[in-house]
């Protein structure tokens, strides 16, 4: 993932309620969101290294990672793409993963992890040096720098999250759809420097990437209910912004 921002213990029927965009290069191969034969996850799968940028499971466990921006710093170590499945298919609860992944969190690429289950949420990183730290309850953000990095489109779409929630929203997704597919670009003055060139960062600036070989390839909008009853939306993407499909599962008890 690229671009999330996710409300935890703060919506009176969504104990988790994340909205986010994957952004990534078109040739790379995935399969869109279903639930795994071979593993107890749902979620969209990258066919090169094997794992998830974004899962869940029945249980109400949710993992989502991105990467860390930037150009200066190697793309070295095991896919960060496996620590949302090892955790998703592991049995430690959130807390336990998070203290456990902290004496191994260098051997992965730069990564952003964030992981739920019922009860507890974390936010896990390994720059400039591994780190984890509970989430609190409230709205938040995370792209790819670190948590809660004031990004003007991260900034953006926790406000579109929070208003959402403002207005009583509960099961309709699609102004939370609608803030993924925002294609505005901030002034050059408010973009950020993360050394990839001020043409490039105009173009990563928008929530939404419409590219020829780069760009949004999915939204998800993630929904852990407090009942145990929980939802998962996906939409998918191909070269300059086409669209290609769109999947929901409802997963855990049943209604």
């Amino acid at each position: 993932m690229c671009l999330i921002a996710f409300a935890w213990n703060a919506h009176p029927r969504w104990r988790l309620l994340l909205a986010g965009n994957r952004d990534e290069f078109h040739a790379r191969p995935s399969a869109p969101l279903a639930r795994w034969r071979d593993l107890p996850v749902a979620g969209g799968r990258d066919l090169e290294a094997g794992g998830t940028w974004l899962g869940v499971t029945d249980g109400g466990r949710c993992a989502v990672v991105t990467n860390v921006r930037d150009p200066r710093d190697p793309q070295h170590g095991v896919s960060r793409g496996l620590l949302a499945t090892d955790y998703l298919a592991g049995p430690a609860n959130a807390v336990d993963h998070a203290q456990a992944l902290l004496a191994r969190a260098a051997d992965y690429r730069p990564f952003n992890l964030l992981t739920f289950d019922a009860h507890d949420a974390f936010y896990l990183g390994n720059r400039p040096a591994p780190r984890a730290q509970a989430v609190t309850p409230g709205v938040h953000g995370l792209s790819n720098a670190d948590f809660n990095t004031p990004w003007p489109k991260t900034r953006a779409l926790m406000q579109r999250l929070r208003a959402w929630m403002d207005a009583g929203g509960e099961d309709d997704f699609a102004p939370l759809f609608a803030a993924l597919a925002d294609e505005s670009h901030p002034p050059d003055a408010a973009l950020p420097d993360t050394g990839v060139g001020l043409d490039r960062e105009r173009l990563l600036s928008a929530a939404f990437i419409r590219g020829e070989h780069y760009g949004t390839r999915a939204s998800t909008v993630v929904a852990l209910g407090r009942d145990g009853r929980h939802r998962i939306v996906e939409r998918r993407f191909g070269p300059l912004g086409r669209f290609e499909g769109e999947t929901g599962l409802a997963f855990g008890k049943p209604a």
